[in-house]
Protein backbone atom coordinates (compact mmCIF):
# COMPACT_ATOMS: atom_id res chain seq x y z
CA UNK A 1 0.00 0.00 0.00
CA UNK A 2 1.02 3.65 -0.53
CA UNK A 3 2.58 4.99 2.37
CA UNK A 4 0.13 7.97 1.73
CA UNK A 5 -2.89 5.52 1.55
CA UNK A 6 -1.76 3.82 4.89
CA UNK A 7 -1.93 6.47 7.17
CA UNK A 8 -4.79 7.87 5.72
CA UNK A 9 -6.28 4.26 6.20
CA UNK A 10 -5.25 4.40 9.82
CA UNK A 11 -6.32 7.80 10.75
CA UNK A 12 -9.75 6.57 9.74
CA UNK A 13 -9.76 3.50 11.73
CA UNK A 14 -7.88 5.78 14.91
CA UNK A 15 -11.18 8.26 14.51
CA UNK A 16 -13.35 5.63 14.00
CA UNK A 17 -12.46 3.88 17.50
CA UNK A 18 -14.43 4.96 20.68
CA UNK A 19 -12.65 7.27 23.23
CA UNK A 20 -11.85 5.85 26.48
CA UNK A 21 -14.93 5.88 28.55
CA UNK A 22 -14.84 8.48 32.37
CA UNK A 23 -14.28 6.28 34.83
CA UNK A 24 -16.00 7.01 38.61
CA UNK A 25 -13.59 8.06 40.82
CA UNK A 26 -13.45 7.13 44.46
CA UNK A 27 -12.04 8.74 46.95
CA UNK A 28 -11.21 7.43 50.79
CA UNK A 29 -10.06 10.36 52.90
CA UNK A 30 -9.76 8.19 56.59
CA UNK A 31 -7.57 8.11 59.21
CA UNK A 32 -4.99 5.86 57.72
CA UNK A 33 -1.89 6.39 60.73
CA UNK A 34 -2.23 7.79 64.22
CA UNK A 35 -4.39 6.83 67.00
CA UNK A 36 -7.26 6.32 65.00
CA UNK A 37 -5.93 3.89 62.62
CA UNK A 38 -7.66 0.59 63.86
CA UNK A 39 -11.11 2.26 62.94
CA UNK A 40 -9.88 3.97 59.72
CA UNK A 41 -8.37 1.11 58.20
CA UNK A 42 -11.44 -1.12 58.31
CA UNK A 43 -13.69 1.53 56.62
CA UNK A 44 -10.70 1.91 53.82
CA UNK A 45 -11.33 -2.12 53.64
CA UNK A 46 -14.52 -1.72 53.44
CA UNK A 47 -15.08 0.55 50.79
CA UNK A 48 -12.47 -1.59 48.71
CA UNK A 49 -14.13 -4.36 48.95
CA UNK A 50 -17.44 -2.62 47.93
CA UNK A 51 -15.67 -1.36 44.86
CA UNK A 52 -14.33 -4.76 43.89
CA UNK A 53 -18.01 -5.96 44.15
CA UNK A 54 -19.50 -3.39 41.53
CA UNK A 55 -16.10 -3.75 39.53
CA UNK A 56 -17.05 -7.18 39.33
CA UNK A 57 -20.49 -6.54 37.78
CA UNK A 58 -19.40 -4.81 35.59
CA UNK A 59 -17.85 -1.29 36.74
CA UNK A 60 -19.64 1.61 35.71
CA UNK A 61 -19.88 3.77 32.65
CA UNK A 62 -17.73 1.70 30.68
CA UNK A 63 -14.53 1.72 33.27
CA UNK A 64 -14.05 -0.10 36.71
CA UNK A 65 -14.47 2.26 39.30
CA UNK A 66 -11.10 3.50 40.22
CA UNK A 67 -10.20 4.57 44.46
CA UNK A 68 -7.41 5.87 45.77
CA UNK A 69 -6.51 5.97 49.35
CA UNK A 70 -5.79 9.58 51.01
CA UNK A 71 -4.64 9.67 54.51
CA UNK A 72 -5.46 12.34 56.72
CA UNK A 73 -4.15 10.97 59.47
CA UNK A 74 -6.69 11.70 62.40
CA UNK A 75 -6.57 15.52 61.63
CA UNK A 76 -9.37 17.58 59.93
CA UNK A 77 -6.95 20.02 58.76
CA UNK A 78 -5.48 17.21 57.06
CA UNK A 79 -8.55 16.12 55.63
CA UNK A 80 -9.13 19.66 54.38
CA UNK A 81 -5.41 19.06 52.74
CA UNK A 82 -6.69 15.71 51.36
CA UNK A 83 -9.49 16.86 49.64
CA UNK A 84 -7.92 19.34 47.93
CA UNK A 85 -5.83 16.93 46.42
CA UNK A 86 -8.19 14.58 46.04
CA UNK A 87 -10.24 17.26 43.38
CA UNK A 88 -7.37 17.84 41.94
CA UNK A 89 -7.02 13.89 40.74
CA UNK A 90 -10.97 14.61 39.82
CA UNK A 91 -12.51 12.34 42.42
CA UNK A 92 -16.08 12.69 42.23
CA UNK A 93 -17.26 10.95 45.35
CA UNK A 94 -15.23 10.61 49.18
CA UNK A 95 -15.83 8.77 51.38
CA UNK A 96 -14.98 8.80 55.29
CA UNK A 97 -15.46 7.52 58.71
CA UNK A 98 -13.51 7.86 61.32
CA UNK A 99 -14.72 11.16 63.51
CA UNK A 100 -17.33 13.30 63.37
CA UNK A 101 -15.09 16.46 63.89
CA UNK A 102 -13.15 15.13 60.29
CA UNK A 103 -17.36 14.45 58.66
CA UNK A 104 -17.21 18.41 59.67
CA UNK A 105 -14.88 19.51 57.90
CA UNK A 106 -15.15 17.79 54.22
CA UNK A 107 -18.76 18.02 54.19
CA UNK A 108 -18.11 21.84 54.44
CA UNK A 109 -15.25 21.48 52.53
CA UNK A 110 -17.68 19.76 49.35
CA UNK A 111 -20.53 22.36 50.21
CA UNK A 112 -17.74 25.40 49.33
CA UNK A 113 -15.91 23.50 46.11
CA UNK A 114 -19.71 22.82 44.81
CA UNK A 115 -20.60 26.57 45.13
CA UNK A 116 -17.64 27.12 43.34
CA UNK A 117 -17.46 24.34 40.59
CA UNK A 118 -21.23 23.93 39.70
CA UNK A 119 -21.54 21.46 37.05
CA UNK A 120 -18.51 20.07 38.64
CA UNK A 121 -19.49 18.71 42.21
CA UNK A 122 -17.87 16.26 44.60
CA UNK A 123 -20.20 14.11 46.82
CA UNK A 124 -18.98 13.33 50.26
CA UNK A 125 -20.52 9.70 51.64
CA UNK A 126 -20.49 9.47 55.32
CA UNK A 127 -20.16 6.01 56.84
CA UNK A 128 -19.29 7.14 60.62
CA UNK A 129 -19.71 10.76 61.29
CA UNK A 130 -22.85 10.96 63.98
CA UNK A 131 -22.98 13.95 64.93
CA UNK A 132 -26.55 15.51 64.94
CA UNK A 133 -24.89 18.49 63.42
CA UNK A 134 -24.01 16.91 59.99
CA UNK A 135 -27.78 16.94 59.07
CA UNK A 136 -28.72 19.32 61.40
CA UNK A 137 -27.10 22.86 60.75
CA UNK A 138 -24.63 21.67 58.50
CA UNK A 139 -27.00 19.56 56.63
CA UNK A 140 -26.61 19.92 52.50
CA UNK A 141 -27.48 18.14 49.35
CA UNK A 142 -24.02 16.54 48.52
CA UNK A 143 -23.53 14.76 51.90
CA UNK A 144 -25.07 11.28 52.55
CA UNK A 145 -25.15 9.84 56.14
CA UNK A 146 -24.63 6.25 55.90
CA UNK A 147 -24.92 5.25 59.45
CA UNK A 148 -27.07 5.96 62.82
CA UNK A 149 -27.04 9.04 65.16
CA UNK A 150 -26.80 9.06 68.97
CA UNK A 151 -29.99 9.21 69.53
CA UNK A 152 -30.94 6.36 67.28
CA UNK A 153 -28.40 4.19 69.40
CA UNK A 154 -29.05 5.69 73.09
CA UNK A 155 -33.13 4.86 72.47
CA UNK A 156 -32.58 1.56 70.84
CA UNK A 157 -30.53 0.75 74.04
CA UNK A 158 -32.76 1.99 76.64
CA UNK A 159 -36.01 -0.36 75.44
CA UNK A 160 -34.21 -2.79 74.88
CA UNK A 161 -32.41 -3.24 77.91
CA UNK A 162 -35.47 -2.12 79.98
CA UNK A 163 -37.01 -4.96 78.62
CA UNK A 164 -34.58 -7.11 79.66
CA UNK A 165 -34.56 -5.90 83.07
CA UNK A 166 -30.70 -4.55 82.43
CA UNK A 167 -31.10 -1.10 82.70
CA UNK A 168 -31.29 0.00 86.11
CA UNK A 169 -31.95 3.04 87.71
CA UNK A 170 -28.63 4.46 87.94
CA UNK A 171 -26.80 5.43 85.25
CA UNK A 172 -23.56 6.84 84.14
CA UNK A 173 -22.55 8.92 81.32
CA UNK A 174 -18.76 9.04 80.04
CA UNK A 175 -18.02 10.33 76.23
CA UNK A 176 -15.76 12.47 73.98
CA UNK A 177 -15.75 16.24 74.16
CA UNK A 178 -16.94 17.26 71.12
CA UNK A 179 -19.72 17.03 68.59
CA UNK A 180 -20.27 13.28 68.84
CA UNK A 181 -19.95 12.66 72.45
CA UNK A 182 -21.78 15.67 72.81
CA UNK A 183 -24.96 14.38 71.74
CA UNK A 184 -24.21 11.01 73.58
CA UNK A 185 -24.39 12.73 76.40
CA UNK A 186 -27.42 15.00 75.76
CA UNK A 187 -29.06 11.25 74.32
CA UNK A 188 -28.62 9.76 77.18
CA UNK A 189 -30.51 12.45 79.28
CA UNK A 190 -33.16 12.62 76.81
CA UNK A 191 -34.02 9.26 77.56
CA UNK A 192 -33.94 9.48 81.37
CA UNK A 193 -37.66 9.27 81.65
CA UNK A 194 -38.25 6.58 79.31
CA UNK A 195 -35.79 4.50 80.77
CA UNK A 196 -36.93 5.71 84.45
CA UNK A 197 -33.04 6.28 85.24
CA UNK A 198 -31.26 9.10 86.57
CA UNK A 199 -28.16 10.11 85.44
CA UNK A 200 -25.73 9.94 88.52
CA UNK A 201 -22.75 10.92 86.71
CA UNK A 202 -21.51 12.46 83.38
CA UNK A 203 -17.89 13.21 82.36
CA UNK A 204 -16.80 14.44 78.97
CA UNK A 205 -12.92 14.29 78.32
CA UNK A 206 -10.43 14.87 76.26
CA UNK A 207 -10.18 13.19 72.94
CA UNK A 208 -7.76 10.49 71.90
CA UNK A 209 -4.88 11.96 74.37
CA UNK A 210 -5.84 10.12 77.96
CA UNK A 211 -3.67 7.30 78.27
CA UNK A 212 -4.66 5.84 81.59
CA UNK A 213 -8.78 5.76 82.03
CA UNK A 214 -7.84 4.53 85.53
CA UNK A 215 -9.00 7.69 87.64
CA UNK A 216 -12.64 8.02 85.36
CA UNK A 217 -13.33 4.19 86.13
CA UNK A 218 -12.62 4.94 89.88
CA UNK A 219 -15.10 7.43 89.75
CA UNK A 220 -17.38 5.34 88.11
CA UNK A 221 -17.39 3.03 90.83
CA UNK A 222 -18.14 5.45 93.11
CA UNK A 223 -20.69 6.49 91.64
CA UNK A 224 -22.25 3.06 91.50
CA UNK A 225 -24.47 3.11 88.79
CA UNK A 226 -26.16 0.07 87.27
CA UNK A 227 -25.66 1.14 83.78
CA UNK A 228 -22.03 3.12 81.91
CA UNK A 229 -23.19 4.76 78.98
CA UNK A 230 -20.63 5.41 76.36
CA UNK A 231 -20.13 6.54 72.81
CA UNK A 232 -16.10 6.46 72.80
CA UNK A 233 -14.85 4.75 69.97
CA UNK A 234 -10.75 4.03 69.10
CA UNK A 235 -8.11 4.27 71.66
CA UNK A 236 -10.24 5.68 74.15
CA UNK A 237 -12.32 3.20 74.21
CA UNK A 238 -10.25 0.59 74.13
CA UNK A 239 -8.17 1.80 76.83
CA UNK A 240 -11.25 2.33 79.06
CA UNK A 241 -12.25 -1.26 78.37
CA UNK A 242 -8.63 -1.73 79.86
CA UNK A 243 -9.02 -0.22 82.53
CA UNK A 244 -12.37 -1.11 83.41
CA UNK A 245 -10.92 -5.25 83.36
CA UNK A 246 -8.17 -4.22 85.77
CA UNK A 247 -10.23 -2.61 88.21
CA UNK A 248 -12.59 -5.88 87.88
CA UNK A 249 -15.44 -2.59 87.38
CA UNK A 250 -19.00 -5.16 87.69
CA UNK A 251 -21.12 -2.55 85.85
CA UNK A 252 -22.99 -3.14 82.87
CA UNK A 253 -21.67 -1.23 80.00
CA UNK A 254 -24.27 0.27 77.48
CA UNK A 255 -21.68 1.25 73.96
CA UNK A 256 -21.99 2.39 70.14
CA UNK A 257 -18.34 0.73 69.40
CA UNK A 258 -17.79 -2.46 71.66
CA UNK A 259 -17.30 -4.25 68.55
CA UNK A 260 -14.22 -2.29 67.98
CA UNK A 261 -11.32 -5.19 67.93
CA UNK A 262 -9.44 -5.02 71.47
CA UNK A 263 -12.29 -4.12 73.50
CA UNK A 264 -13.34 -7.83 74.76
CA UNK A 265 -10.15 -8.78 75.07
CA UNK A 266 -9.35 -5.71 77.06
CA UNK A 267 -12.16 -6.20 79.26
CA UNK A 268 -11.79 -9.78 79.86
CA UNK A 269 -14.73 -11.55 81.54
CA UNK A 270 -15.81 -8.61 82.67
CA UNK A 271 -17.27 -7.38 79.10
CA UNK A 272 -19.95 -10.14 80.06
CA UNK A 273 -23.22 -8.87 79.54
CA UNK A 274 -22.16 -5.93 78.20
CA UNK A 275 -24.38 -3.75 75.37
CA UNK A 276 -24.05 -2.49 71.94
CA UNK A 277 -26.19 -0.39 69.07
CA UNK A 278 -24.86 -0.98 66.07
CA UNK A 279 -25.84 -1.28 62.30
CA UNK A 280 -25.21 -4.33 61.71
CA UNK A 281 -24.06 -7.88 63.66
CA UNK A 282 -23.03 -10.85 61.94
CA UNK A 283 -25.33 -12.97 64.26
CA UNK A 284 -28.22 -10.95 63.57
CA UNK A 285 -28.48 -12.26 59.65
CA UNK A 286 -28.57 -15.16 57.87
CA UNK A 287 -24.64 -15.15 57.48
CA UNK A 288 -24.82 -15.04 53.72
CA UNK A 289 -23.06 -11.91 54.06
CA UNK A 290 -20.79 -12.53 56.44
CA UNK A 291 -19.63 -15.67 54.33
CA UNK A 292 -19.03 -13.92 51.14
CA UNK A 293 -17.14 -11.33 53.35
CA UNK A 294 -14.90 -13.36 54.26
CA UNK A 295 -14.74 -15.07 50.90
CA UNK A 296 -13.19 -11.66 49.49
CA UNK A 297 -10.77 -10.76 52.72
CA UNK A 298 -10.46 -13.41 54.94
CA UNK A 299 -12.04 -12.33 57.76
CA UNK A 300 -15.90 -11.66 58.71
CA UNK A 301 -16.88 -8.43 58.65
CA UNK A 302 -15.97 -6.80 61.67
CA UNK A 303 -16.90 -3.28 63.55
CA UNK A 304 -17.87 -0.75 60.75
CA UNK A 305 -16.87 -2.88 57.81
CA UNK A 306 -20.58 -4.63 57.55
CA UNK A 307 -22.67 -1.21 56.90
CA UNK A 308 -19.82 0.81 55.55
CA UNK A 309 -20.02 -2.34 52.37
CA UNK A 310 -23.73 -2.19 52.38
CA UNK A 311 -23.30 1.55 51.74
CA UNK A 312 -21.33 0.61 48.45
CA UNK A 313 -23.94 -1.81 47.45
CA UNK A 314 -26.90 0.77 47.67
CA UNK A 315 -24.04 3.09 45.96
CA UNK A 316 -24.05 0.31 43.19
CA UNK A 317 -27.73 0.46 43.14
CA UNK A 318 -28.00 3.98 42.17
CA UNK A 319 -25.29 3.89 39.66
CA UNK A 320 -27.05 1.39 37.81
CA UNK A 321 -30.29 3.06 37.30
CA UNK A 322 -27.70 5.83 35.23
CA UNK A 323 -26.29 5.47 31.67
CA UNK A 324 -23.95 8.79 30.70
CA UNK A 325 -23.06 6.84 27.97
CA UNK A 326 -19.12 6.92 28.73
CA UNK A 327 -19.38 10.36 28.92
CA UNK A 328 -18.65 12.59 31.69
CA UNK A 329 -19.45 11.58 35.32
CA UNK A 330 -22.54 13.97 36.40
CA UNK A 331 -22.45 14.00 40.47
CA UNK A 332 -25.77 15.98 41.22
CA UNK A 333 -27.95 13.09 38.87
CA UNK A 334 -25.82 10.39 40.99
CA UNK A 335 -26.30 12.00 44.51
CA UNK A 336 -30.93 11.82 43.01
CA UNK A 337 -30.34 8.68 42.19
CA UNK A 338 -29.04 7.71 45.74
CA UNK A 339 -31.61 9.71 46.94
CA UNK A 340 -34.61 6.83 45.40
CA UNK A 341 -32.64 3.55 46.50
CA UNK A 342 -33.76 1.16 49.27
CA UNK A 343 -31.06 -1.39 50.00
CA UNK A 344 -32.22 -4.47 51.50
CA UNK A 345 -29.16 -5.41 53.92
CA UNK A 346 -29.42 -8.39 56.09
CA UNK A 347 -30.53 -7.10 59.00
CA UNK A 348 -33.40 -5.12 57.14
CA UNK A 349 -34.07 -2.09 54.75
CA UNK A 350 -32.06 1.04 54.52
CA UNK A 351 -33.19 4.52 52.74
CA UNK A 352 -32.38 7.54 52.38
CA UNK A 353 -34.74 10.59 53.83
CA UNK A 354 -34.61 13.25 50.97
CA UNK A 355 -35.11 16.06 53.87
CA UNK A 356 -31.43 15.46 55.13
CA UNK A 357 -30.12 12.34 53.46
CA UNK A 358 -30.16 11.06 56.79
CA UNK A 359 -30.85 7.11 56.33
CA UNK A 360 -33.53 5.51 57.61
CA UNK A 361 -31.55 2.13 58.96
CA UNK A 362 -32.37 -0.61 61.61
CA UNK A 363 -30.49 -0.39 64.92
CA UNK A 364 -29.48 -3.49 66.09
CA UNK A 365 -28.84 -3.80 69.90
CA UNK A 366 -26.56 -7.33 70.94
CA UNK A 367 -24.87 -8.25 74.11
CA UNK A 368 -21.75 -9.96 74.81
CA UNK A 369 -21.35 -13.70 75.80
CA UNK A 370 -19.82 -16.54 76.20
CA UNK A 371 -19.51 -18.90 73.12
CA UNK A 372 -21.42 -17.03 70.81
CA UNK A 373 -21.53 -17.84 66.80
CA UNK A 374 -18.68 -15.07 66.10
CA UNK A 375 -16.03 -14.96 68.27
CA UNK A 376 -14.33 -11.67 68.95
CA UNK A 377 -10.98 -11.25 69.62
CA UNK A 378 -9.32 -14.57 69.85
CA UNK A 379 -11.46 -15.18 72.72
CA UNK A 380 -14.51 -17.21 73.70
CA UNK A 381 -16.94 -13.94 73.79
CA UNK A 382 -18.98 -12.34 71.19
CA UNK A 383 -21.94 -11.12 71.03
CA UNK A 384 -25.84 -12.46 71.12
CA UNK A 385 -28.63 -10.13 68.79
CA UNK A 386 -31.35 -8.76 71.55
CA UNK A 387 -33.49 -7.08 69.14
CA UNK A 388 -33.33 -5.46 65.83
CA UNK A 389 -35.20 -2.00 65.78
CA UNK A 390 -36.52 -1.42 62.66
CA UNK A 391 -35.59 1.83 60.88
CA UNK A 392 -38.24 3.24 61.05
CA UNK A 393 -39.49 2.83 64.75
CA UNK A 394 -35.37 3.75 65.26
CA UNK A 395 -35.44 7.36 63.39
CA UNK A 396 -36.35 10.61 64.83
CA UNK A 397 -37.84 13.91 62.74
CA UNK A 398 -35.93 15.70 60.84
CA UNK A 399 -33.79 18.59 62.66
CA UNK A 400 -35.40 21.85 62.28
CA UNK A 401 -32.02 23.59 61.42
CA UNK A 402 -31.69 21.45 58.34
CA UNK A 403 -32.42 23.53 55.38
CA UNK A 404 -31.12 21.63 52.50
CA UNK A 405 -31.45 23.51 49.28
CA UNK A 406 -31.47 21.42 46.24
CA UNK A 407 -30.06 21.66 43.07
CA UNK A 408 -31.76 24.63 41.28
CA UNK A 409 -32.36 26.09 44.19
Amino acid sequence: MHRLAFLAAASAVALAAPAQAEPLKIGIIESLSGAQTSTGRLYANAVEYGVDQINKAGGFNGEPVQVTEYDNAGGAPEAADKFRQAVADGVDIIFQGASSAIAGQLTEDVRKHNIRNAGHEVMFINLGGEAMELTGEKCQFYHFRFTTTAPMRVNALVNAMKADGDLGTKVYSINQNYSWGQDMQKAVEAAADTGGYEVVGEVLHDVNKIQDFAPFVARIKAAAPDTVFTGNWSNDLLLLMKATGDAGLDVTFATAFLDQPGNIANAGKTAIGHYIANNYDNAASDGKFAENYKAATGHYPIFVEGHSAFALAQLKQALDTLDFGGGEIDVTKIALALEDTTYDSPVGPISVRKADHQTIRPVVVSKVVENPKYPADDTDMGFQTVKVVPGEDAIYPVQDSCQMKRPGE
